[in-house]
């Protein structure tokens, strides 16, 4: 049989329909949003056989069975505490007086709802927005650790950040404090496990976050979900958690950003108990594949509730809403639309990625045009150019529509923040884009408290003095190959 162009053609265009057929089974069986879907579509439809590829490693969801043991830990986990939580708000009076305000009741009810979210009342915050400072008192708060340090982070680099944090928690061991780590080896790259063995040989323990684990990559073979969450909890009553991550970069040594303008708290009280909650569902699942011990409730210890905790301003009322793949109730998304939504008079949001859900790109849109003075700051620069050319797709989009969207100068800004009103303001891992939203496992606080929103809000004001307002006379200069390129990474932006 002789080769010619028109069989060559026919041939390809049968395994371009086969292709087609191939991508509509493969992703239409798995359910996601319907951006999501015919992004992915379109992926599979362009790119026969690197589709494919792509999607083995990016667009794979969850097993059901992956997803029923997470489930099934964070039930047994959170029972106990969420059983006591409903007693406690049955009466509407649990509620400090500066807080009792319909929008609070509203949002702690839509957290609690979601994602079993349990409010605590007597709680003490530091603000941290500077790396070195934020690690200086980490670092000695575990190195005095006596009973406890779980510690998880996206990122946790073997350079000398990441040595100087080892240190201490090898310290933590030596003291006796029971030391567990986990870690995202995707967002952990180059940090080996051998990073850890001499934690291990002082008693400590040390796990890559299940989803990344390379010893089953083969079978599931997954970079799509990360474990993004940050979270400290030492002696079971000091908890760090917020925006930075384990590496210098974050401490103003990277060449290319310059200083990393980040947020994150020190919380002391009753809410590390709950993060420690958490960190105990995501160590349980993790680790049920290897021989390390489980995280045993008994291990920690009931939080009491003191009336007399309830009227001091120096005590913030917060949850603690954690979200991932395996729940789809979205409860960090729903309470940033909760914030947006109620608001009467301001919101103000920080995110290096700005890639809202239709669902978020409307609501602020909505508050805007109602009176809201609704202010967004994201950064001047890339960390990730995809990502970077689709936030600046969506500045321009809401700037269009009456949103003011600022360009921080002095840096990078990481943080993950938004401020509302008198007293509601939320910290923690997660982003304004797709990925936070769905994909990755984040963790936030909500904080209901006056003195540490009017803080929060004084942040913000400041950071305004190094940015740029971008306006539509900004956009319409931009070249016309850059502007593709924002069209271009906007519409693969949910899957990657």
């Amino acid at each position: 049989m002789i080769l010619t162009w028109d069989i060559i053609r026919r041939t390809l265009e049968v395994l371009w329909i086969i292709n087609v057929i191939f991508a509509v089974w493969t992703v239409f069986r798995s359910r996601r949003s319907v951006v999501a879907t015919w992004a992915w579509m379109l992926v599979l439809t362009i790119l026969p056989g690197i589709g494919f590829i792509l999607y083995l490693f990016f667009g794979r969801q969850l097993s059901q069975d992956e997803i029923f043991a997470i489930q099934k830990e964070q039930k047994e986990t959170r029972n106990h505490y969420l059983n006591q939580q409903k007693k406690m708000l049955q009466e509407y009076d649990l509620l400090p007086r500066k807080e009792r305000v319909p929008r609070v009741r509203m949002l702690t009810e839509l957290n609690l709802n979601n994602d079993d979210a349990i409010l605590t009342f007597a709680n003490h915050v530091k603000v941290y927005t500077d790396g070195p400072e934020l690690f200086d008192q980490m670092i000695e708060d575990i190195k005095n650790a006596k009973v406890a340090v779980s510690l998880e982070f996206y990122t946790f680099y073997a350079d000398k950040l990441g040595h100087r944090v080892l240190a201490a928690l090898e310290q933590a061991a030596k003291n006796g404090a029971k030391v567990r780590v986990i870690y995202d080896t995707s967002g952990s790259r180059g940090t080996k496990p051998a990073f850890f063995d001499h934690l291990r040989e002082l008693g400590g323990q040390a796990q890559p976050f299940i989803s990344t684990s390379k010893k089953h990559w083969f079978t599931t073979p997954r970079l799509n979900y990360h474990l993004h969450r940050k979270l400290v909890v030492i002696d079971h009553n000091t908890g760090y958690i917020g925006g930075f991550n384990i590496g210098d970069q974050y401490v103003n040594q990277s060449k290319k950003f310059g200083h990393w303008r980040d947020t994150h708290l020190r919380v002391e009280g009753q809410s590390p108990i709950l993060m420690e909650v958490r960190f105990a569902m995501d160590w349980n699942t993790s680790t049920r594949r290897t021989s390390l011990p489980k995280f045993e409730l008994d291990e920690l210890k009931n939080f009491i509730v003191d009336r007399k905790d309830f009227e001091s301003d120096n005590n913030v009322a917060m949850q603690i809403v954690a979200s991932g793949p395996d729940n789809q109730r979205y409860g960090i998304r729903r309470g940033y639309e909760g914030i947006i939504a109620s608001a009467k008079e301001y919101v103000y949001i920080q995110t290096p990625y700005l890639i809202p859900e239709d669902s978020i790109l409307e609501s602020l849109i909505i508050a805007a045009n109602s009176g809201v003075d609704v202010k967004i700051m994201i950064p001047c620069m890339p960390d990730h150019p995809f990502v970077y050319r689709a936030t600046e797709y969506y500045a321009k989009y809401l700037v269009a529509n009456g949103v003011k969207v600022y360009k921080y100068n002095d840096g990078f800004i990481h943080a993950k923040t938004m401020v509302s009103g008198s007293n509601i303001s939320s910290v923690g891992s997660a982003n304004q884009d797709f990925r936070s939203y769905t994909l990755n496992f984040e963790v936030n606080s909500f904080n209901y408290n006056p003195l540490l929103t009017k803080e929060l809000k004084e942040i913000f004001e400041k950071d305004l003095e190094k940015c740029t307002l971008l306006t539509n006379e900004y956009f319409a200069k931009q070249s016309s190959w850059l502007k593709f390129k924002q069209y271009f990474s906007r519409l693969l932006s949910p899957i990657f």
